[in-house]
């Protein structure tokens, strides 16, 4: 449950999301009800109990078994090397969840664009306690749940400025916020559609569509191409060698449909990829500028 439904936490300070002392799972979203609270429990043979919070409690409930991977169908994976195969053995529970929470992914992903996965965090932790709302139930630390697409939308230019947002990103969320309900409609799409219809929008490309379809489609053949280090990570853990992205997606290949369990797999089975003695992408401060 836990390698499924983490990939959906945004740093270990996501207000949105924590994991409490039994193990259980909090997740605060808001719904076309109201806002919710879930929490979800690990019972004993593959079992999870789902519970809820808040006027869209039945919501999250509801949802909650795609949330943990129901529709992710491995009938046809074939792993083809050892070492997917035997990491697919060892991790039987990890999946590819599904929110349907299209906008609600999309904001933090813009916010991972172009620059470190901490200084994204951050700019997410800042937002969400600055304009989100207090999450119902009885969360064990405070919890907040992302603005609405009409908060997001109005953020003042100086509070963008104080979370380290540049210019760009924030106006990417604030123009895709004015089309929140047209962007949530890519839930109910074909992959290639739901693609289409998010890099429709002004400064959303393939990484973030991909990054979105990981999580709130479900979609375990998203590659996030575009990426400062995938490319590089995949290409030592499979080839022992620097790729490109298009020689990224060429070794992909023989695994369509599954391209993205089989970087999640990679990663289960503890290969570290590229030796890190390259450049790094440096830390940028927009609160200076």
């Amino acid at each position: 449950m836990r390698q499924t439904v983490g990939s959906l936490r945004r740093g270990p300070g996501d207000p949105s999301f924590m994991t409490d002392a039994s193990g259980s799972i909090w997740r605060a979203t808001r719904t076309s009800s109201g806002l919710a609270t879930l929490r979800l429990t690990q019972l004993p043979e593959g079992r999870v109990r789902a519970e809820g919070w808040g006027p869209g409690a039945g919501d999250v409930v509801a949802q909650a078994p795609e949330l943990v991977g129901e529709r992710d169908d491995t009938s046809d994976f074939d792993p083809i090397l050892d070492v997917l195969r035997d990491a697919h053995r060892r991790n039987p529970g990890l999946r590819i969840p599904r929110t349907a929470a299209v906008f609600e992914a999309l904001v933090p992903a813009i916010l991972e664009q172009k620059v470190i996965t901490l200084q994204a965090h951050a700019s997410w932790r800042h937002l969400l306690n600055r304009f989100g709302e207090v999450a119902p139930g009885p969360t064990p630390r405070p919890m907040r749940v992302s603005p609405t697409p009409e908060v997001w939308a109005v953020v003042p230019v100086w509070e963008w400025h104080r979370a380290g947002v540049d210019p760009r990103r924030s106006a990417t969320i604030s123009h895709a916020a004015r089309f929140a309900s047209r962007i949530d409609e890519a839930a109910r799409m074909s992959p290639a559609d739901a693609a289409a219809r998010l890099t429709h929008f002004p400064g959303v490309g393939p990484w973030t569509a991909a990054e979105v379809a990981q999580r709130a489609l479900g979609d375990a053949d998203a590659v996030s191409v575009g990426d400062y280090h995938l490319a590089n990570y995949v290409g030592h853990a499979l080839a022992g060698r620097d790729m490109t992205d298009d020689e990224m997606l060429e070794a992909l290949a023989p695994w369509a449909g599954h391209r993205y369990r089989v970087i999640r797999l990679l990663g289960a089975a503890g290969l570290r990829g590229r030796p890190r003695r390259g450049p790094r992408m440096e830390f940028v401060d927009h609160r200076a500028r």
